[in-house]
Formats: C-alpha cells, structure tokens, sequence
C-alpha cells in the first residue's frame, strides 16, 4: 500500500562504537529478565492520549497498543490489536478483526466496543493540541459483534492506516477513562507491551512486562526504569557513571561528539545514530500585527543563514533543511533555497522598505527550554545575532519549559516561536497537514484552501504514496509564498548507551518513538 523504498532512509541506523572488537548490536547473549534505565529530557506532557499530539507518545507506545502499528524495520502498518484492511476500492472502508482474547493489564476485556470508545472520546474532548487534528476524515465507527470495528470514512484517506498506528489512538479502558473529560489521576492502564506501575511526573516512570499482552513486540528485557532530566548534561553525566543505561532525546551536538571522541572517560560506552526525520521550523504567528505583515516574514527568511546556524551550534550533528519535508521522506524539496537563495541582507532591506517599513523590525522570538535538548538556547541566540547584526531588525528571545511554552503558543501568546516535529507516520502528508487549517497543531491558524481544500484531499485517494510527489512539492510551494513556517534544520538522533546494551538498531520506530522492548542487557561478552 505504502511506498517502502523512498522512505526507508528514514528509519535506517547506523552504529558507531566506542569500543573496539565487540559487536555491539549483537543480542544473542541478551539476559531477556534484567531491567534497563532508560534516560531523556523528553518527558510526557499528559498521561492520557486523548490529549497528547506530542512526545508523550514515547511513553504511550510502550503501555498502550493500537490497532495497526509498525514492526520493528517496517514503514508500513502491520496488526497489533487487530487485522486491518480497506473493503472498498476508494480507501473510504477501513475494517479491523481483534485478536482474540484481547484484555487490558486490570484484566478488562479490549473488545470491539472499547475500541469505538477510545477513538470516539478523541473526537469528542477534542482537547487543544491533542489529537483530534488527525480524525480529520473519519466520519464514524461501527462495531459488528465483539471483535469487528468498521471506521467508515467521508473522503478517500489512504493514510488513514498510518493515523491508526499512531499512539495518539491508543486503545484505552472505557472503565478507566471518561468519555467527556481526560483522566487525571496520574495513573495509566493499557494493554502494550509493559504496564505502568508508578510514575513520578518529571522525574520517573517504572515499566514492568504486562503479563496478558498480546502483540508484535518481543520484550527483550525484563523491564525498563525511565528517568526524566531537565538538562541534557545531568543525563550524560549520570550515563558515565552508569546510573542510567542509556539516553534518548536531548544530547547537545557538543555531547554528542564528545561522546564519540575516544578517550579514557568514553570507554564502555557506544552511540547508535540515526537519518531521522525530525525537523526544526519557526512559527509566524500572522494574528501578530508586526508578523502579519509578509515583507517582515519574507524578510527574516531572506537573512537567516542556516548553515552558520548549524556549523556553530549543531556541529554536524544536524543538516541545513529548505523544505518543511526533510530528505528521506517522498515530496522533500529546497524551495526555500530556490526562493531566497543565500542569506542577503540587501535583498531583505529591499523587502522592507518596498513595503515602507524603514525602522528596524522588534521582534519577540520564543523556545522551549526543556524539550529539544540544551542546544535549542544557543540556537535561538545565534538567530538573534543573525537578525540584528543586518541592523534591520531588533530581537527579544525568551525561553520557557515545555508546559508552559506550550501553553502559550496554543493561546496565540507568541509572535514567532521555535518548534520540532518528530514524524507521526513516515509520509509527506504527515509534514504539511498537521500545520495548516483553522486549527492545526501550533495554535496558529494558517487557512490555506489550496493545500487543505485541493492538494490534501487529491493526495489521499493514491493508496501507492510514491505517486503523490507532485501535490506535496505544491503545497511547498504555496508554503514558501505565505512564510508562515520557516524550516531551519534536520536533526540526527542518537541513542547513548552503556556497551552491554543491544538492541539499538531497532529501539527507533519510524515515528522517532522508542521502542523499549528492543533493549536488552547482554550477560557476557
């Protein structure tokens, strides 16, 4: 159904060892029952998925399961709770069988019932930034017997599998979760893979193996601790002195390559990278007067210089991205480079001043301290010093922690303001949808007809995603004409580990999620 060979770039990884003459991937010596203590700066924002269109999915997919997921190594959605397929030849029918005997951890059955329950109270909290963005095309859901779920559609959605495989549609408990209101007794029952048995907000979560689980993953441990750190180098220094095994999200490109320099202090320990598929953008907030105006948003595009941006805070750990798809996925373009071209400070005082603007540009850029690693402050410096050093513009930049960044931009409070974007589902649709229309992901309206009301929809009647190449690089198009994102880089992902740890070449599905069940403790060497 899916395009595989455009996409695999996405979820390929490489390993780079810092120890000689061991194998480091190598699990055969696994000891399947020991714990690992997993560490990152990426902690969940909610416990329940109906509201989380964030990295709360790194927990969610390791408790809860979903219908369709991804295999280990696999860009197309396969069963997990159920057997899915279209019946129809419009991609408008989507049909799931569950696998029998499906319970959840409490010993509650997971029937066909429930399912309805879980993607239906989505849609009906409808929480802000949560999830109900991607139920665009669902009309509604039956259920035949106890074992059936029919999703019927109200337009072609091809990619509609892929939205299931999310863990954003998590299969919750009817008993456990309200069916108007989210759940906020800080405890979490699913049916994946571990069960949650405490959770400290900020600081910790404990996993151990769910004993009823039914479902693709092979739990190669015998559980996982996940600490959660404010600062990246709390977390690599608690690695090197091996109270945690290994990290995920939120190592600074100094930490990374200082981790990679072969030096007493490094030994035993080993990096796993990835192409990834995140990206880095800024926001024009267009119900900001000074940002409503284009020559000032076309003029920040014209003078930021991202390969300087890259080269001082990134250090080769990240690549300069002119397109809101990044290389690896089908549709990536650099039209932000063919529009602008070089960072030219003259052509940007031509854009201001052809629209009369003569005094410099205040400008209030705003970044989260507390999610995409350390790195994030010395990026948004170097943007300041970009801006203002064409004396065209003046620039406050204000960081705050995620929660409250994320409050924020959801309330329209900031101008302009630095995201990321892990992918959802390794397809272009899953770059340009979510950041368009009257209420998309960032609390910005962006109403684009052409994209949302034409290019979209035409996408999402071609089950084969490798002939939608041509909507994608028009909706980039359209995307470089209005300047309300501003794509900057495309990370890499790294995962630090202790040396007997395996299993890292799979522990990334191709939604940037760690996959806990893949790491494992080996009893020798």
């Amino acid at each position: 159904m899916f395009n595989r060979t455009s996409l695999q770039a996405a979820a390929a990884l490489v390993s780079i060892s810092l120890v000689t003459g061991c194998s480091v991937f190598s699990d055969s010596d696994s000891a399947g029952d020991q714990r690992i203590v997993v560490g990152t700066t990426s902690s969940p924002t909610t416990l329940d998925p109906a509201a989380a269109w964030d990295n709360s999915w790194e927990l969610f997919r390791n408790v809860f399961q979903t219908l369709v997921s991804f295999p280990t190594g696999s860009t197309t959605p396969a069963s997990d709770a159920a057997d899915c397929k279209f019946s129809d030849t419009s991609s408008r029918v989507f049909e799931c069988k569950l696998v029998e005997g499906l319970t959840f951890s409490n010993g509650h059955k997971l029937d066909a019932r429930a399912v309805q329950y879980s993607i239906e109270r989505i849609r009906t909290i409808n929480h802000k930034g949560g999830p109900n963005g991607m139920l665009g095309s669902l009309d509604k859901i039956e259920i035949v017997g106890d074992r059936t779920v029919v999703f019927k559609l109200n337009k072609p959605d091809a990619t509609f599998p892929m939205v299931l495989a999310t863990p954003a549609m998590s299969l919750v408990d009817p008993a456990e979760y309200p069916a108007d209101r989210l759940r906020k007794d800080g405890k979490l029952v699913g049916s994946g893979p571990y069960v949650l048995d405490s959770y400290t907000d900020g600081e910790s979560a404990e996993l151990t193996k769910n004993p009823t689980y039914k479902g693709f993953a092979d739990r190669k441990n015998g559980g996982v601790t996940i600490r959660y750190f404010d600062e990246s180098e709390a977390m690599v220094t608690a690695l090197k002195k091996k109270e945690i095994d290994a990290t995920y999200r939120g190592l600074t490109a100094e930490e990374v390559i200082e981790l990679q320099d072969d030096k007493p202090e490094n030994q035993g320990l080993q990096i796993v990278e990835s192409t990834g598929a995140d990206i880095r953008y800024l926001v024009f907030n267009a119900q900001d007067p000074t940002i409503a105006k284009p020559a000032v948003r076309k003029a920040i595009a014209q003078v930021v210089d991202r390969d300087e941006l890259v080269s001082k805070v990134y250090q080769g750990t990240a690549e300069p991205l002119y397109s809101m798809v990044p290389k690896g996925i089908a549709g990536h373009t650099t039209k932000f480079f063919d529009r602008f071209g070089d960072p030219d400070a003259k052509k940007a005082k031509k854009i201001l001043r052809e629209a009369g603007i003569t005094d410099p540009v205040k400008l209030n850029f705003w970044y989260t301290t507390d999610r995409y690693g350390s790195s994030t402050a010395a990026e948004f410096k170097e943007l300041k010093r970009q801006l203002e050093e064409t004396g065209l513009f003046e620039v406050t930049i204000e960081g705050k922690p995620w929660k409250e960044f994320q409050a924020g931009y959801q309330k329209g409070e900031y101008p302009v303001f630095g995201r990321g974007w892990f992918p959802d589902f390794p397809d272009p649709e899953n770059f340009v949808a979510p950041f368009v229309g009257k209420e998309n992901v960032l609390g910005t309206p962006y109403e684009s007809p052409r994209i949302t009301g034409e290019l979209l929809p035409k996408s999402r009647r071609e089950s084969d995603r490798g002939t939608v190449t041509d909507e994608f690089v028009e909706a980039q198009e359209v995307m470089v004409q209005d300047v309300r994102l501003l794509p900057l880089w495309q990370g890499k992902l790294y995962i630090a580990a202790q040396d007997d740890i395996g299993g890292g070449e799979g522990a990334l599905d191709p939604q940037t999620v760690m996959q806990l069940w893949e790491l494992s403790r080996r009893a020798s060497w």
